[in-house]
């Protein structure tokens, strides 16, 4: 299923001022891990999340989090992670609504044209891979292997709207 995306979605990062996507999109596309810093779900899935956004940082996509939280939450969650990753701050969920997440985690793959073409809701190693194997494809990159020893069982995630 591809969502397109209103460019003037504004995109709020942790440090910094918010830009609407078409800005953020300009160079690279964006490969999202959307995140509830307040669900057992997220954070059980947080170390697998940063080993799959990890060896996805060298390809054409920005690797980021969507977090579901203002700033102090969305920090107190990542810890040190929000200092080596492009973080976003989704309190409203307006972001999470616009690419019509039902269930978090999710990891979501926006092309510079505002699709987004490939989406994962929940843990479900296989769609997950599915997505990586999107920005592989698209970026001429090397997907990371899903799943990887360590990674949880699948489980379905929370609802994204709260």
């Amino acid at each position: 299923m591809v969502t397109k995306l209103p460019t003037d979605l504004t995109l709020a990062p942790l440090d910094g001022q918010p830009r609407d996507l078409e800005e953020w999109l300009t160079t690279f596309h964006l490969a999202s891990v959307v995140l509830d810093p307040y669900t057992n779900e997220s954070s059980w899935l947080l170390k697998t999340a940063v080993r799959i956004l990890e060896e996805l940082r060298g390809s054409h996509a920005r690797v980021n989090f969507i977090v579901t939280a203002r700033a102090e939450d969305t920090r107190t969650f990542l810890g040190p992670l929000a200092d080596e990753f492009l973080v976003f701050c989704d309190p409203d969920r307006s972001v999470v609504t616009a690419m019509g997440l039902t269930q978090l985690p999710a990891f979501v793959f926006i092309r510079v044209d505002a699709e987004a073409v490939a989406i994962a809701e929940g843990w479900n190693a296989d769609e997950w891979r599915e997505v990586a194997e999107a920005v592989a494809a698209t970026t001429s990159w090397r997907a990371p292997t899903i799943p990887a020893p360590g990674d949880p069982g699948p489980f379905a995630g929370s609802p994204a709207l709260g």
